[in-house]
Protein backbone atom coordinates (compact mmCIF):
# COMPACT_ATOMS: atom_id res chain seq x y z
CA UNK A 1 0.00 0.00 0.00
CA UNK A 2 1.61 3.73 -1.41
CA UNK A 3 1.66 6.08 1.85
CA UNK A 4 0.31 9.74 0.95
CA UNK A 5 3.19 11.73 2.52
CA UNK A 6 4.32 15.81 2.46
CA UNK A 7 7.82 15.04 3.71
CA UNK A 8 8.64 12.40 0.60
CA UNK A 9 7.55 12.66 -2.89
CA UNK A 10 8.49 9.22 -3.68
CA UNK A 11 6.56 9.69 -7.43
CA UNK A 12 8.51 13.30 -7.96
CA UNK A 13 12.18 11.66 -7.23
CA UNK A 14 11.28 8.55 -9.42
CA UNK A 15 10.20 11.30 -12.07
CA UNK A 16 13.52 12.90 -10.97
CA UNK A 17 15.83 10.32 -11.57
CA UNK A 18 14.42 9.19 -14.76
CA UNK A 19 14.87 12.92 -16.23
CA UNK A 20 18.61 13.15 -14.88
CA UNK A 21 19.04 9.77 -16.72
CA UNK A 22 17.41 11.17 -20.32
CA UNK A 23 19.57 14.48 -19.80
CA UNK A 24 22.91 12.67 -19.39
CA UNK A 25 21.87 10.56 -22.45
CA UNK A 26 20.82 13.35 -24.51
CA UNK A 27 23.86 15.26 -23.56
CA UNK A 28 26.35 12.34 -24.88
CA UNK A 29 23.63 11.86 -28.03
CA UNK A 30 24.39 15.90 -28.53
CA UNK A 31 28.18 15.61 -28.26
CA UNK A 32 28.31 12.71 -30.54
CA UNK A 33 26.35 14.42 -33.30
CA UNK A 34 28.16 17.85 -32.76
CA UNK A 35 31.98 16.03 -32.70
CA UNK A 36 31.21 12.84 -35.31
CA UNK A 37 32.88 11.24 -32.49
CA UNK A 38 31.45 8.34 -30.39
CA UNK A 39 34.77 7.78 -28.60
CA UNK A 40 36.03 11.72 -28.09
CA UNK A 41 37.91 10.92 -24.91
CA UNK A 42 39.35 8.23 -22.52
CA UNK A 43 35.84 8.90 -20.38
CA UNK A 44 33.92 8.03 -23.10
CA UNK A 45 35.80 4.26 -23.60
CA UNK A 46 39.39 3.64 -22.17
CA UNK A 47 39.73 1.10 -24.09
CA UNK A 48 38.68 2.10 -27.27
CA UNK A 49 40.69 5.37 -27.13
CA UNK A 50 43.97 4.16 -25.90
CA UNK A 51 44.02 2.05 -28.78
CA UNK A 52 42.90 5.05 -31.02
CA UNK A 53 45.49 7.09 -29.66
CA UNK A 54 48.59 4.02 -30.26
CA UNK A 55 46.58 3.62 -34.49
CA UNK A 56 46.62 7.64 -34.20
CA UNK A 57 50.56 8.13 -33.18
CA UNK A 58 51.52 5.10 -36.01
CA UNK A 59 49.20 6.92 -38.70
CA UNK A 60 51.69 10.50 -37.84
CA UNK A 61 54.65 8.57 -38.04
CA UNK A 62 53.68 7.20 -41.17
CA UNK A 63 52.98 10.94 -42.24
CA UNK A 64 56.60 11.11 -41.68
CA UNK A 65 57.41 8.76 -43.52
CA UNK A 66 55.49 9.74 -46.57
CA UNK A 67 57.68 13.14 -46.43
CA UNK A 68 61.10 11.10 -45.86
CA UNK A 69 60.10 9.04 -49.01
CA UNK A 70 58.80 11.65 -51.12
CA UNK A 71 62.06 13.93 -50.44
CA UNK A 72 64.44 10.77 -51.70
CA UNK A 73 61.97 10.49 -54.45
CA UNK A 74 62.57 14.11 -55.38
CA UNK A 75 66.52 13.27 -55.54
CA UNK A 76 66.71 10.60 -56.97
CA UNK A 77 64.50 12.06 -59.92
CA UNK A 78 66.45 14.61 -60.34
CA UNK A 79 69.51 12.50 -60.91
CA UNK A 80 67.30 10.42 -63.39
CA UNK A 81 66.64 13.63 -65.37
CA UNK A 82 70.24 14.42 -65.43
CA UNK A 83 71.97 11.26 -65.99
CA UNK A 84 69.44 10.81 -69.73
CA UNK A 85 70.53 14.58 -70.24
CA UNK A 86 73.89 13.65 -69.99
CA UNK A 87 73.58 10.39 -72.15
CA UNK A 88 71.96 12.36 -74.87
CA UNK A 89 74.87 14.63 -75.10
CA UNK A 90 77.10 11.80 -75.27
CA UNK A 91 75.40 10.73 -78.06
CA UNK A 92 75.78 13.79 -79.40
CA UNK A 93 80.02 13.80 -78.73
CA UNK A 94 80.07 9.93 -79.83
CA UNK A 95 78.53 11.75 -83.38
CA UNK A 96 80.76 14.49 -83.56
CA UNK A 97 83.75 12.09 -82.71
CA UNK A 98 82.88 9.92 -85.43
CA UNK A 99 82.53 12.74 -87.84
CA UNK A 100 86.14 13.75 -86.85
CA UNK A 101 87.42 10.19 -88.13
CA UNK A 102 86.27 10.39 -91.82
CA UNK A 103 89.64 10.23 -93.28
CA UNK A 104 87.75 12.73 -95.97
CA UNK A 105 87.53 15.41 -92.97
CA UNK A 106 89.88 18.36 -93.36
CA UNK A 107 91.36 20.14 -90.64
CA UNK A 108 89.44 22.63 -90.40
CA UNK A 109 86.66 20.32 -89.86
CA UNK A 110 88.12 18.07 -87.66
CA UNK A 111 88.55 21.50 -85.75
CA UNK A 112 85.17 22.56 -85.54
CA UNK A 113 84.10 18.89 -84.85
CA UNK A 114 86.12 19.05 -82.08
CA UNK A 115 85.26 22.58 -80.59
CA UNK A 116 81.17 21.20 -80.67
CA UNK A 117 83.01 18.38 -78.35
CA UNK A 118 84.64 20.56 -76.16
CA UNK A 119 80.87 23.08 -75.89
CA UNK A 120 78.95 19.72 -75.36
CA UNK A 121 81.76 18.02 -72.34
CA UNK A 122 81.09 21.50 -70.61
CA UNK A 123 77.46 21.27 -70.65
CA UNK A 124 77.92 17.61 -68.94
CA UNK A 125 79.70 19.27 -66.24
CA UNK A 126 77.86 22.12 -65.60
CA UNK A 127 74.56 19.37 -65.58
CA UNK A 128 76.63 17.43 -62.97
CA UNK A 129 77.63 20.27 -60.93
CA UNK A 130 73.71 21.63 -60.77
CA UNK A 131 71.96 18.77 -60.63
CA UNK A 132 71.07 19.21 -56.71
CA UNK A 133 67.08 18.71 -54.68
CA UNK A 134 67.36 20.11 -51.45
CA UNK A 135 70.86 20.44 -51.02
CA UNK A 136 71.69 16.80 -52.02
CA UNK A 137 73.01 16.00 -55.61
CA UNK A 138 73.49 12.26 -56.28
CA UNK A 139 75.86 12.76 -59.33
CA UNK A 140 78.31 14.98 -58.60
CA UNK A 141 81.85 13.60 -57.15
CA UNK A 142 81.78 12.49 -53.82
CA UNK A 143 78.27 12.22 -53.33
CA UNK A 144 77.16 10.35 -50.43
CA UNK A 145 73.58 7.48 -51.23
CA UNK A 146 70.52 9.19 -50.09
CA UNK A 147 68.42 6.86 -47.81
CA UNK A 148 64.51 7.28 -47.14
CA UNK A 149 62.52 6.10 -44.22
CA UNK A 150 60.55 2.90 -44.82
CA UNK A 151 59.05 2.11 -41.50
CA UNK A 152 57.41 4.14 -38.95
CA UNK A 153 60.44 2.75 -36.01
CA UNK A 154 62.83 4.08 -38.47
CA UNK A 155 64.36 0.59 -38.63
CA UNK A 156 63.69 0.30 -41.83
CA UNK A 157 65.20 2.38 -44.44
CA UNK A 158 65.62 1.95 -48.44
CA UNK A 159 68.94 3.51 -49.88
CA UNK A 160 70.03 4.18 -53.75
CA UNK A 161 73.44 4.33 -54.42
CA UNK A 162 75.13 7.65 -55.69
CA UNK A 163 76.48 7.75 -59.50
CA UNK A 164 79.30 9.84 -59.84
CA UNK A 165 78.37 11.08 -63.45
CA UNK A 166 81.30 13.68 -62.86
CA UNK A 167 83.71 14.13 -66.05
CA UNK A 168 86.54 11.58 -64.89
CA UNK A 169 84.87 10.12 -61.99
CA UNK A 170 85.06 6.50 -63.89
CA UNK A 171 81.59 6.41 -65.04
CA UNK A 172 82.39 9.11 -67.70
CA UNK A 173 85.56 7.91 -68.90
CA UNK A 174 86.50 11.33 -70.87
CA UNK A 175 88.29 13.57 -69.06
CA UNK A 176 88.03 17.76 -69.36
CA UNK A 177 91.21 17.05 -71.84
CA UNK A 178 89.20 15.00 -73.76
CA UNK A 179 89.57 16.32 -77.24
CA UNK A 180 91.51 15.29 -80.79
CA UNK A 181 93.15 17.17 -83.72
CA UNK A 182 93.20 14.39 -85.99
CA UNK A 183 91.22 11.24 -87.11
CA UNK A 184 93.24 9.06 -84.96
CA UNK A 185 92.89 10.93 -81.78
CA UNK A 186 89.42 11.30 -82.89
CA UNK A 187 89.27 7.43 -83.23
CA UNK A 188 90.14 6.86 -79.63
CA UNK A 189 88.44 9.82 -77.91
CA UNK A 190 85.65 7.54 -79.88
CA UNK A 191 86.28 4.83 -77.68
CA UNK A 192 86.33 6.69 -74.78
CA UNK A 193 82.61 7.94 -75.40
CA UNK A 194 81.82 4.56 -76.63
CA UNK A 195 82.63 3.21 -72.54
CA UNK A 196 81.04 6.29 -71.37
CA UNK A 197 77.55 6.11 -72.91
CA UNK A 198 77.35 2.06 -72.02
CA UNK A 199 78.33 3.23 -67.79
CA UNK A 200 76.22 6.32 -68.02
CA UNK A 201 73.40 3.98 -69.39
CA UNK A 202 73.50 1.34 -66.96
CA UNK A 203 74.19 3.65 -64.13
CA UNK A 204 71.03 5.80 -64.80
CA UNK A 205 69.31 2.40 -64.74
CA UNK A 206 70.38 2.09 -61.28
CA UNK A 207 68.35 5.01 -60.48
CA UNK A 208 65.39 4.07 -61.73
CA UNK A 209 65.24 0.97 -60.35
CA UNK A 210 66.01 3.07 -56.73
CA UNK A 211 63.49 5.64 -58.04
CA UNK A 212 60.67 2.96 -58.40
CA UNK A 213 61.67 0.92 -55.45
CA UNK A 214 61.17 4.45 -53.10
CA UNK A 215 57.79 4.98 -55.05
CA UNK A 216 56.51 1.35 -54.68
CA UNK A 217 57.17 1.63 -51.50
CA UNK A 218 55.28 5.22 -50.42
CA UNK A 219 52.36 3.93 -52.26
CA UNK A 220 52.54 1.04 -49.78
CA UNK A 221 52.91 3.69 -46.66
CA UNK A 222 50.07 5.43 -48.42
CA UNK A 223 47.52 2.21 -48.37
CA UNK A 224 48.67 1.31 -44.70
CA UNK A 225 47.74 4.94 -43.88
CA UNK A 226 44.64 4.78 -45.43
CA UNK A 227 43.35 2.07 -43.56
CA UNK A 228 44.94 2.55 -40.29
CA UNK A 229 42.42 6.03 -40.77
CA UNK A 230 39.60 3.85 -41.76
CA UNK A 231 40.30 1.53 -38.63
CA UNK A 232 40.18 4.81 -36.14
CA UNK A 233 37.08 6.13 -37.76
CA UNK A 234 35.40 2.32 -37.28
CA UNK A 235 36.51 2.85 -33.36
CA UNK A 236 35.73 6.26 -32.89
CA UNK A 237 33.42 7.44 -35.54
CA UNK A 238 29.73 8.00 -34.63
CA UNK A 239 27.11 7.07 -36.35
CA UNK A 240 25.15 10.33 -36.65
CA UNK A 241 21.89 9.44 -38.66
CA UNK A 242 21.00 6.87 -35.85
CA UNK A 243 22.59 9.34 -33.35
CA UNK A 244 20.12 12.23 -34.82
CA UNK A 245 17.16 9.46 -34.53
CA UNK A 246 17.85 9.08 -30.79
CA UNK A 247 18.27 12.57 -30.04
CA UNK A 248 15.04 12.96 -31.26
CA UNK A 249 13.64 10.50 -29.04
CA UNK A 250 15.39 11.43 -26.22
CA UNK A 251 14.29 14.95 -26.78
CA UNK A 252 10.47 13.68 -26.60
CA UNK A 253 11.55 11.96 -23.76
CA UNK A 254 13.25 14.64 -21.90
CA UNK A 255 9.91 16.69 -22.63
CA UNK A 256 7.88 13.82 -21.01
CA UNK A 257 9.90 13.78 -17.99
CA UNK A 258 9.44 17.67 -17.41
CA UNK A 259 5.59 17.29 -17.76
CA UNK A 260 6.28 13.93 -15.26
CA UNK A 261 8.05 15.58 -12.34
CA UNK A 262 5.57 18.58 -13.00
CA UNK A 263 2.54 16.01 -11.88
CA UNK A 264 4.63 14.15 -9.74
CA UNK A 265 5.50 17.69 -7.82
CA UNK A 266 1.58 18.10 -8.07
CA UNK A 267 0.73 15.33 -5.43
CA UNK A 268 1.50 16.91 -2.33
CA UNK A 269 -0.82 19.41 -2.47
CA UNK A 270 -3.66 17.37 -3.67
CA UNK A 271 -3.17 16.03 0.08
CA UNK A 272 -4.74 19.53 1.34
CA UNK A 273 -8.20 18.75 -0.38
CA UNK A 274 -8.76 16.46 2.73
CA UNK A 275 -8.77 18.95 5.02
CA UNK A 276 -11.32 21.15 3.58
CA UNK A 277 -14.72 22.20 4.27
Amino acid sequence: MAINSINTNAGALVALQSYNTTSFQLNMAQNEVSTGLRVASAQDNGAVWGVAQNMRATTLALGVVQDSLNRGISVVNVAVAAGQTISDLLNQMKAKALSATDPTSTTTAIAQYNNDFGALLNEIKKIVATSNFNGVNLINTGANAVQALASSTASVKITVAAQNLGVGGGIVTLTSASGFTTNTTAAAVLTLVDTSITNVNAAVGKLGTGANALQTELSFVQQQTNTLTTGIGNLVDADVAAESAVLTALQSKQQLGIQALSIANQAPSHLLTLFQN
